[in-house]
């Protein structure tokens, strides 16, 4: 006989999996025996019993389980028959089964990257020297950092390739270097969907599972779509795979959510270490640590750039206090918006911002960019007449926005207390430019952005250039382009730095439809 505390140490069953599995007719009701507090059974005073051979049916469980068949039936087929014979040759196979979403028991002050000492008994806790696979996710199911120990044990290629959507985790688990078998690359990858769809919808899903490999869209039926999960969650599951000698091993996976994406450690369940669930519990600490390694990429990406018009001169009219109150205002304002179009800071150049925009699973990157201009400059008429009323002054707040699309290399830049986001390429240079040109609060953005949304997103943007008649009179032609040096005289001086922009063709976006795509 084997006891329910034995048991749940040797297979890292919680409590409540271990209810349902008898509750589901899967493992027998326990023989509860008493015991005095010094019996050596940890002081419990009542202990249930399993036969000898609950692991073994354990294992057959998670065999079934890989079989894709659900708990129900399971249940039934242990019922009917002895079906451990019929798994036997394959419980050393990958398995999947989802656990608990549990809370994270511990968390203080240490750094996210501190090493414990030899005398302490601990794993080393830092990122880079976790001893286990650990890797972060966006959430296009993209590879964004990894740690050594995944890229030998996982992925097996010298280093991950540059551009973002070859990074697809889907795509490098089947790749011929990974030091996977065709049964644990299906296991992961529906292990990978079940962490994702408590973020995202079964549509976007099925998208990206699609345009990666449409052979594993069955697995995608399999995973259990549920609401999402508390931020300060650390999601739990078991899957089988070999590990680096050779044998079939369990092994935990904990998965933390962060806005970012998802973090993802396999810590084989025999070296269940709980300081481990204290370090991923300090989400500050890890998230920085994670955005200080993350890798360089080539992403496609949409950068908005958003300037103050005149604020010298604002500047100059006001106190120092309350000029830098109003800066902080705006800024203030900017961050909601950001988020709510899943924008991320790029940095802060004078009296304006850089927002950068990625391809996103359950929306237009480059529309979120649009509408986010949008809603920026609604949300600066109204600081402007609050300012207005507050200075009785005539002088109105104007946010000028350019907006423009590429291919560029992503990365950041870190201090001792500051992460930055940074693009480098021509994008964020052209984007710069036109908010130079963007004048009295206007939003302009390139052909190429425009051209890029779908026929029903460009249905709900009012958009075009105006022209000059040869009467002088002024009218604005909707769904057109014009380049720059078309609209301006850029052999002035005061257009000097216009002129590198000179051949790009724009567009004035005056209105966008208050409705949203998603």
């Amino acid at each position: 006989m084997i006891s329910s505390k034995a048991l749940i140490d040797q297979t890292g069953l919680s409590r409540a999996t271990l209810n349902n599995y008898i509750q589901l007719g899967i493992l027998p009701k326990p023989v509860v025996q008493s015991f005095a507090a010094d019996s050596g059974e940890g002081g419990a005073r009542v202990l249930g019993f399993f036969p000898e051979d609950t692991l073994e049916r354990l294992q057959a469980v998670q065999a079934l389980k890989g079989q894709g068949l659900s708990m129900s039936q399971i249940a039934e087929r242990l019922q009917q028959t002895d079906a451990l014979l019929e798994v036997t040759e394959s419980v050393s196979k990958n398995h999947s089964r989802q656990r608990t979403a549990i809370k994270s028991e511990k968390l203080n002050n240490e750094p996210a990257d501190r090493k414990p000492t030899s005398d302490e008994g601990r794993i080393n806790l830092s990122l880079e020297h976790l001893p286990h696979p650990a890797y972060m996710l966006n959430y296009n199911l993209e590879l964004t950092w990894l740690n050594e120990a995944a890229r030998k044990e996982l992925f097996g290629f010298d280093a991950p390739p540059a551009r973002s959507n070859e990074r697809n985790l889907l795509e490098l688990i089947s790749r011929p270097e990974s030091r996977l078998t065709l049964n644990e690359q299906r296991s992961l990858t529906t292990l990978h969907l079940q962490l994702a769809s408590s973020r995202i919808s079964y549509e976007a899903l099925h998208h990206l599972v699609e345009a990666a490999d449409i052979d594993l869209l069955p697995l995608l039926e399999e995973v259990l779509f549920q609401e999402k999960s508390n931020d300060n969650t650390i999601f739990e599951t078991e899957y089988f795979r070999k590990d680096k000698a050779g044998e079939s091993c369990a092994y935990r996976v904990y998965a933390v959510y962060f806005r970012e994406g998802i973090l993802v450690v396999h810590e084989p369940s025999r070296d269940r270490v709980d300081d481990l669930l204290s370090f991923l519990g300090r989400r500050d600490q890890v998230i920085r640590s994670l955005l200080n390694k993350r890798l360089p990429v080539l992403t496609p990406l949409a950068v908005l750039v958003a300037d103050l018009q005149h604020s010298m001169r604002i500047c100059s009219e006001l106190p120092p206090d309350e000029y830098f109150a109003l800066i902080n205002q705006i800024w203030a304002t900017m961050s909601p918006i950001l988020r709510k179009y899943t924008g991320t800071h790029g940095k802060h150049v004078g009296d304006g911002v850089v927002y950068y925009f990625f391809p996103q699973p359950e929306s237009n990157y480059l529309f979120n960019a649009v509408l986010c201009a949008n809603e920026l400059r609604i949300a600066m008429r109204k600081i402007s007449a609050e300012w207005q009323a507050r200075k009785s002054w005539f002088t109105e707040l104007q946010l000028n926005i350019g907006i423009h699309e590429g291919q560029e290399w992503l990365g950041t830049f870190q201090s001792a207390n500051h992460i930055e986001f940074s693009v480098l390429g021509n994008t964020i240079n052209q984007a710069s430019r036109l908010s130079d040109f963007a004048r009295h609060g206007s939003i302009w953005a390139t052909k190429n952005l425009i051209a890029r949304l779908t026929p029903e997103e460009r249905s709900k943007i009012e958009f075009g250039v105006s022209r000059k008649s040869h009467e002088d009179e002024v009218r604005f032609i909707p769904s057109t382009y014009a380049q720059i040096d078309s609209i301006i005289n850029l052999s002035l001086d005061k257009y000097e730095k216009l002129r590198e922009i000179g051949q790009l063709a724009v567009a004035e976006i005056r209105q966008v439809g208050a409705s949203r795509l998603y």
